[in-house]
């Protein structure tokens, strides 16, 4: 399954979508996704699933079934945009409470045992210390969510992301 996070305003699913793909989630604001708030009953009370109920409490079981996580954001100073940033703090469930250390850095064991190819989009006017910024921060999650391929795209206007899934 793909499991496709995006922010666009206007989503046109057939641009960014082959039609061979037909097993892809999409994950899009709806204006009613609320934050995380480091209760850690994902990880305590409900195992794996946020006890916020706001239509988005199964992001790390989503995360658990993907083989590809395709992100599209605009990049905010070589971050994601707000919405995505929430979903991605939100998806936490995906992972165990506990640590591990890799390439000596302290991570997250892995609650699911799979491997993801992690592909990221970003569009705006992004300057070149926001691209390096972007990209550390891409491999990084890619550490964290297990991904066994790590890719960042750059594009100057949203209407130049095409065929992502």
């Amino acid at each position: 399954m793909n499991l496709l996070i995006h922010d666009l305003k206007e989503f046109n699913q057939d641009i960014l979508i082959k039609s061979s793909q037909n097993d892809t989630v999409i994950i899009a604001g709806n204006g009613k996704i609320h934050p995380c708030i480091c209760c850690f009953g994902c990880w305590i009370k409900t195992p794996g699933q946020c006890i916020i109920k706001d239509g988005y409490d199964n992001l790390g079981l989503l995360h658990a079934r993907c083989s590809r996580l395709i992100i599209i954001s605009q990049c905010f100073y070589g971050s994601y945009s707000p919405f995505v940033h929430n979903v991605l703090d939100r998806s936490i469930p995906y992972l165990l409470p506990y640590f591990s250390t890799k390439n000596g850095e302290t991570h997250h064991k892995f609650r699911y045992d799979n491997k993801i190819v992690l592909k990221v989009h970003f569009y705006g006017n992004i300057s070149d210390k926001e691209k390096e910024t972007a990209g550390k921060l891409v491999r990084a999650n890619g550490v964290n969510h297990h991904a066994q391929e790590t890719e960042v795209y750059f594009y100057d206007k949203v209407k130049d992301i095409q065929g992502v899934v």
